[in-house]
């Protein structure tokens, strides 16, 4: 249900909303409405559905009863139903209001009867009010703690025999859409075996984007399917260049053979290969080979000479140093425009523009010489004073641009321009800081080609790193490897960004700086688990932490070599969720602890729990057949082979 739909719902009850999506309930809700209708407590009063003031009035008192309007009066309240579903679930915080008509109000439809389940924030009891043809129930569980811890205990005490029958009733009575979704996450689970995962390709999607052996990637090569060799190639890191180049030659679809070479782009392509595909019948393969980096020579004139217009413009850049001045001739009076305009732009990176050429262009082609082309003086003389705030933006990025004119746009009118002028890679530091640019410290910032360009130069890394410009101390930091003195001083600039991109990216970078980032950042899809990763993270001495008020200072502690089982089973019992999160992921702690966390509020938590190695095969079992839990249950690694193997058999005969 929507926030939308749900507040609705709620107002027209006579509910006052506090919070629409509160996540801190005792209990996630779909654990309650489990509770309220598994039959594990009966029902305390059952009413005709036509006496919805009378269940009201029940319901009150037995909500008064166990302490639900006591404080602020606030409570919590579930009302998208006991029906099975795989969506989110979310309590909401609410108070009456003078006047509320639970039953009535929350009626789903005119001829629909009322379901909801609520409890007392921070309270032990649920009250669930269901409705069917036999009237309306409302049902009371108590003391949910106890509940849990036992119900825990006794799954965690499971025999070999109790853990055979779980099995064989998973596989006894499985739906197709079931084993479909288990086959699909299958190829998230660590613990299946090689021979299985070459059997799952084409079966699950999920399998490329998890790193691969090598018998894995060969299979995945040779596999019938195009679309599971193009995605390979493009997630499996480990591919080699070799490996690639094989795999465009023996490609048969030209659509394919164009996708993998663009998957190319950050590992190149062995030369022989190269040459051969400069002859490639399909001009999409052509052009795409003509924008791949660091090509032979000896194609890039090939494609410049190419018989099709887009091939030969995609190459003219990249072949233009190689070419003769005849080749170059050729280009700038092509048949194509496309082809001209591409020669026109590269030769005037060379040769600066006059004026009149600039005014004969088409407005994109101008656009593009002035970020890009060496301008006659005159004419950026006059683009610094053109109206349009964007156009001198753009002179600002032009790497051409004299010094001079630079610093006349470093004082530009337009906050934007004056940015642009003041990470010119013309200026000095000196001239750099005299430039009054606007910067938000908060703010993330796009690399700087130029300062990357000189990430192997430790002079250069020396001058930039003492740049008044934040932004150009970030690029610093973002260098692999740095100069002692350098990251010193980096680790004690006051823009923390520049802190995060040296935890990111340094692999210099010293251990109290990571620690003090790990404090604030948790981590980003470019450098996921940065700084935790980091090699200089530090692995000792980290018990210190163990009551530091900081939840992810605390959760450090059972990183520690030192840290015991003990200290696993207090963590998860712990306030924060995050400490209780990184507890259900450490395999110390004990498989009843990983069953009740398995109905810990958060659904971080739970699904760290479900990934618990000692998971119960009962607790397991429970979590396959339940569509929220399904897909994370099968990455399980302790599922057992033979059950894999039929989930493979059942998913293929499902698909045939």
């Amino acid at each position: 249900m929507t926030v939308d739909g749900m507040s609705a719902r709620l107002e027209r009850a006579g509910l006052e909303i506090a919070d629409p999506w509160y996540s801190e309930g005792p209990l996630p809700p779909r654990e309650a409405w489990r509770r309220v209708t598994s039959g594990e407590t009966a029902p305390l009063v059952t009413l005709p559905g036509d006496r919805l003031a009378e269940v009201d009035a029940r319901w009150h008192r037995l909500a008064a009863e166990n302490g639900f309007f006591e404080g602020d009066g606030l409570f919590l309240v579930e009302i998208d139903g006991p029906r099975p579903g795989s969506g989110p679930r979310h309590w909401a915080r609410v108070r009456l209001t003078p006047g509320w008509d639970l039953t009535g109000g929350l009626r789903p439809a005119p001829d629909g009867q009322a379901e909801f389940v609520a409890m007392a924030v921070g309270g032990d009891t649920l009250l669930g009010v269901t409705a069917d043809a036999d009237g309306v129930r409302i049902t009371v569980v108590d003391r949910i703690a106890e509940r849990v811890e036992a119900e825990a205990l006794r799954a965690a005490e499971e025999t070999p025999r109790q853990r055979e029958e779980a099995w064989e009733s998973l596989l006894a009575g499985a739906s197709r859409k079931f084993w479909l979704l288990w086959a699909e996450s299958l190829g998230g689970n660590p613990g299946v075996p090689d021979d299985l995962r070459i059997e799952l390709l084409g079966l699950s999607g999920a399998l490329p984007y998890y790193r691969q052996s090598a018998a894995v990637v060969e299979a995945a090569m040779a596999h019938e399917d195009p679309s599971v060799r193009a995605r390979f190639a493009e997630y499996q890191r480990n591919l080699t260049a070799e490996q690639l180049g094989r795999l465009i030659v023996a490609e048969t679809e030209a659509r394919y053979r164009a996708y993998l070479i663009w998957t190319a782009r950050h590992k190149g392509l062995p030369s022989a290969v190269c040459e051969q595909l400069v002859t490639d019948p399909s001009f999409a393969v052509r052009e795409e080979l003509a924008q791949l980096p660091g090509l032979p020579v000896p194609v890039l004139a090939a494609l410049s000479a190419d018989s099709h217009a887009c091939v030969r413009a995609a190459a003219c850049g990249p072949a233009w140093p190689h070419l003769d001045e005849r080749t170059r001739e050729g280009l700038l009076h092509d048949d194509d425009g496309s082809v001209r305009t591409a020669a026109l732009l590269r030769h005037h990176e060379d040769h600066p523009v006059p004026r009149s050429v600039f005014e004969a262009a088409e407005p994109g082609v101008q656009a593009r010489m002035v970020e890009g082309c060496r301008l006659a003086r005159d004419l950026a003389e006059r683009v610094t004073r053109d109206e349009d705030p964007a156009r001198r933006r753009s002179l600002a990025r032009n790497p051409f641009l004299e010094t001079d004119l630079v610093l006349l746009l470093g004082e530009d009118h337009d906050g934007d321009v004056r940015f642009q002028a003041s990470v010119h890679p013309r200026l000095s530091e000196e001239e750099r800081a005299r430039i009054d640019f606007p910067f938000e410290p908060r703010s993330m910032s796009r690399d700087l080609d130029w300062v990357a360009a000189l990430h192997g130069d430790p002079d250069a890394m020396r001058r930039l790193a003492a740049s008044a410009h934040p932004v150009v101390r970030r690029g610093v930091a973002r260098a692999r490897h740095l100069p002692p003195d350098v990251v010193e001083r980096l680790a004690r600039d006051e823009d923390r960004i520049v802190h995060l991109f040296l935890a990111e990216s340094c692999e210099d970078a010293p251990a109290e700086l990571l620690l003090s980032v790990w404090r604030w950042w948790t981590g980003s899809f470019s450098h996921p688990n940065r700084p935790h990763s980091h090699p200089n993270f530090p692995r000792r001495d980290l018990l210190r932490y163990a009551d530091d008020p900081s939840p992810r200072m605390r959760r450090l502690a059972l990183d520690d070599p030192d840290s015991t089982p003990e200290l696993v089973e207090r963590f998860g019992r712990d306030v924060s969720d995050e400490v209780r999160a990184r507890a259900a992921d450490d395999p110390r702690l004990s498989a009843a602890s990983a069953v009740r966390l398995l109905s810990d509020p958060y659904d971080t938590v739970r699904a760290a729990a479900a990934r618990h190695p000692e998971l119960p095969a009962r607790t397991l079992v429970g979590l396959l057949r339940d569509l929220a839990t399904a897909e994370t249950a099968a990455r399980h690694p302790g599922l057992p082979v033979p059950v894999m193997r039929r989930i493979l058999e059942e998913a293929r005969a499902a698909l045939a």
